[in-house]
């Protein structure tokens, strides 16, 4: 039986297409958007569609309404909410230069500090986490399925559920990057290595040890993330 998908919802279909037209430049910061009876016929809604999703997009910072003025198009680094983050990753066709960078970035500030704290907190649930790396398939797809799954715990025994809220954010994006990530060989080796060194920190209930191989390799994975980019611009 063939799987059916359902129809995006208009107000859905105008939030993307905005934010999209952000995104690659139609709109771009400090620029202003056409008036409602223009804009709603171009995206193809009603008037009051269109006037939902842009308070939707102003409530997370894309943009500026004021009565009786253009609604204006916000500097969204500058002024805009958590949500952007997420927006961008579910209609970001055109991410912004250097973003996957920025978020492995802030990745390597955030990840050593829920690795250390989840194995202060419960060692012997970290070893049950990290073992199966010892079978796993050298594969892009089973390599980026295993690092997001092996995150995404760590939040959640740091006890911490704001790590968990904030890795939650990118959860399709995160495995997507990965595999393209983990297509390289040597992206897969330095992972087993983080894997097999966490392991050992984690037996010994050796929290810093464990928040030192976490930096290294976050750290690492920025390095060898911009190599392959460099090599996909040279290909």
């Amino acid at each position: 039986m063939p799987e059916w998908k359902a129809p995006q919802r208009p107000i859905d279909h105008a939030e993307e297409s905005l934010v999209t037209a952000i995104l690659d430049g139609t709109y771009p910061p400090g620029d202003t958007l056409p008036g409602e009876r223009e804009l709603s016929g171009q995206l193809g809604v009603t008037r009051p569609t269109l006037r939902e999703a842009l308070r939707r997009l102003e409530r997370d910072g894309w943009l500026t309404i004021q009565q009786g003025k253009a609604t204006r198009v916000n500097d969204f680094w500058r002024e805009g909410g958590p949500n952007i983050l997420t927006a961008m990753v579910r209609f970001g066709d055109h991410l912004p230069q250097g973003f996957v960078t920025n978020l492995l970035e802030v990745r390597s500030l955030l990840a050593p500090a829920y690795t250390a704290t989840a194995v202060r907190a419960n060692a012997p649930a970290v070893v049950t986490l990290v073992e199966p790396y010892e079978t796993l398939a050298e594969s892009a797809p089973a390599f980026a399925a295993f690092d997001w799954r092996l995150h995404h715990e760590l939040t959640i025994l740091s006890n911490n559920p704001i790590y968990t809220l904030i890795l939650n954010g990118f959860a399709g994006f995160y495995e997507e990057a990965a595999e393209r990530y983990f297509a390289r060989p040597e992206a897969r080796a330095a992972s087993r290595a983080f894997y097999r060194r966490l392991l050992a920190a984690a037996r010994k209930g050796n929290a810093e040890a464990a928040e030192a191989v976490s930096r290294e390799v976050m750290e690492q994975s920025i390095r060898l993330w911009q190599q392959a980019r460099v090599a996909d611009l040279d290909g």
